[in-house]
């Protein structure tokens, strides 16, 4: 028995690496060394090592890098006055622009039949002309195709736009919209104001200014700005990020702070200076913001 069990010692010592005498199965095996103690008798602690996570696990994956829309169609609407519950819209413009090719692919313009036109010294469109006889029910069917064939509307002061859209009979649109007047920051090279006309951001990339006040006119100018944007990817992903409704904290005396970083006082907010802004714009401003309160919830968009 005494040959037996020597064997099995050895066996366990060659497995475990710890000498198997070494080994004190009493409770005070655990204690620190204490006078008298065989210091080869003590176990070996091994130093912890990196944590190997378990197999199949892995660390969280980065945020995927945003991309840029590949098609956007531009738009722009003449309209026979501001509120859309009692005006109408008479002109519509549209652009479809391929945005890595920095190339128009297709645009349309046409009007709609309207009775008067209050806001013909404004766009020159007679309401007598409107109704003269041309196509306008298949250019809807083409405009259709246009808003399929986009990834996102681009417009010129979009919440103007917008709402005229979903209204007979122009189609409803469920595409993202990016606005060139709010959404877009446009290089400081250009110095532009922080919210340019579209006159202004045509002039701004050296592009003749002809006309005004016509629909697809308007569309021309923002796609000849887009073709000569070196950073327009750029200008785009940034753009269409998420965006909230922001109050100016700033005081009487500071209020050019606001105006000067495109902030509106009494729009649409009565006595605050407000913009829609993403955290990026946020994080470039020099004063505090807070966000609007929107039926309790914050206004995003």
């Amino acid at each position: 028995m005494g040959d037996e069990t020597g064997a099995q010692l050895d066996l366990l010592s060659g497995l475990s690496g710890v000498d198997p005498a070494s080994r004190d199965p009493s409770p005070g095996a655990a204690a620190a060394d204490g006078p008298g103690s065989d210091p080869q008798h003590q176990l070996a602690v091994p130093s912890p090592g990196p944590v190997s996570l378990p197999t199949g696990a892995s660390s969280p994956a980065p945020a995927p890098t945003p991309l840029a829309p590949g098609t956007l169609l531009i738009v722009d609407t003449e309209t026979t006055g501001l509120d859309p519950e009692q005006d109408q819209c008479l002109e519509v413009g549209a652009i479809l622009f391929d945005v890595a090719s920095r190339a128009v692919l297709a645009q349309q313009s046409f009007l709609l039949p309207v009775e008067r036109n209050p806001a013909e010294s404004i766009n020159r469109i007679p309401a007598a002309v409107s109704c003269l006889n041309q196509p306008w029910r298949p250019a809807l069917s083409y405009l259709q195709a246009l808003l399929d064939a986009t990834d996102v509307v681009v417009a010129h002061n979009a919440s103007f736009d917008r709402q005229w859209f979903g209204r007979s009979p122009l189609p409803e649109i469920s595409h993202p919209w990016l606005c060139t007047m709010e959404d877009i920051r446009w290089p400081s090279e250009r110095q532009l104001r922080s919210r340019p006309s579209v006159r202004d951001l045509a002039l701004a990339y050296e592009i003749p200014v002809w006309a005004a006040h016509r629909a697809l006119t308007d569309c021309v100018y923002i796609a000849e700005v887009f073709r000569r944007c070196e950073d327009l990817e750029s200008l785009l992903i940034a753009g269409l990020e998420p965006r909230r409704l922001m109050r100016a904290c700033v005081s009487y005396h500071d209020r050019q702070l606001a105006r000067d970083a495109g902030f509106r006082w009494n729009d649409p907010v009565k006595g605050s200076w407000t913009r829609r802004l993403s955290d990026r714009d946020i994080a470039a401003l020099d004063f505090a913001v807070e966000p609007i309160e929107m039926g309790g919830m914050p206004e995003s968009g």
